[in-house]
């Protein structure tokens, strides 16, 4: 790995890190992620598509690479006006959201299994670490917010599993943002490429596709309340609150979040005053 992406992390911006950073960024089960090779990695250092998550029956999901790697818009600055606290960025690709919350003086850490990925987020001046959600992270369980953004929430093919693992993540009480499928009520559970337009494509993963109303019933029945949704951009949100202990919610799902180690990624309000 470059050492401009190994992604120095200190104590100053990130809880619970005053021993380091923790292990090595390790994928998934030592495997390459799909999300760490070409085409994908070269679109990314490129900023350009067209890239394509394919189906195995030709269904092609355009991926939005150019804005992902351009500057945060109006949709995601909204995102970020609504973080509390250390801010942790799921599947952070090229970066932009890192280094629009690090720009403020936010304390904010990126993960992405992408080598290119992390590279990026550092070089705009983000600090990155290369490493699934389902790895040992620095800080467990004292994040202020944690962000599924750009379609992230269908990372693993298991949103019930992700979810229960971003619980695991957060402080007691803390913000999930995450962005939804617009239009009719989306829950696909899908094996997909990524793909380029000249065909090239990596191994299969699983992925999801949630529509709001299908994360809102996931969410509550794995202990999550709805503390916002608000659509920008053409895009549409959900903010949910992690329940207290006890909460009758059911209890989470730990053998899901242990089998989906194995799997991959692919798109009352409480404004926080600026740092």
């Amino acid at each position: 790995m470059p050492a401009a992406a190994s992604g120095v992390v200190t104590a100053a911006t990130v809880p619970g890190t005053a021993g380091g950073p923790g292990p090595e960024p390790g994928g998934w089960a030592g495997e390459q992620g799909p999300w760490s090779a070409d085409p994908y990695s070269d679109a990314l250092r490129s900023g350009r598509g067209p890239l394509f998550l394919r189906r195995a029956d030709g269904w092609l999901l355009p991926l939005e690479v150019e804005r992902w790697c351009a500057d945060a818009d109006a949709a995601d600055l909204e995102v970020l006006r609504r973080c509390e606290g250390a801010v942790l960025d799921v599947g952070c690709g090229p970066g932009r959201l890192v280094a629009a919350l690090a720009a403020r003086g936010r304390p904010v850490l990126g993960i992405d299994v992408s080598e290119a990925a992390v590279a990026r987020t550092v070089a705009l001046g983000g600090q990155a670490l290369r490493r699934s959600v389902f790895d040992p992270l620095p800080g467990e369980g004292r994040w202020g917010t944690a962000l599924l953004i750009d379609g992230n929430v269908g990372i693993g093919g298991d949103p019930r599993a992700l979810l229960d693992r971003v619980a695991l993540l957060l402080s007691p009480g803390g913000l999930l943002i995450a962005e939804t499928v617009p239009g009719p009520d989306v829950d696909e559970r899908v094996r997909v490429r990524v793909t380029d337009a000249r065909g090239r494509a990596g191994r299969p993963f699983p992925w999801a596709r949630l529509g709001t109303p299908a994360l809102l019933r996931l969410a509550g029945r794995a202990g999550w309340r709805a503390d916002a949704q608000w659509t920008a951009g053409g895009r549409c949100f959900v903010a949910l609150r992690r329940r207290s202990a006890n909460s009758s919610a059911e209890p989470p799902n730990s053998a899901a979040v242990t089998s989906s180690q194995r799997a991959g990624k692919p798109s009352g309000d409480r404004p926080v005053a600026e740092a």
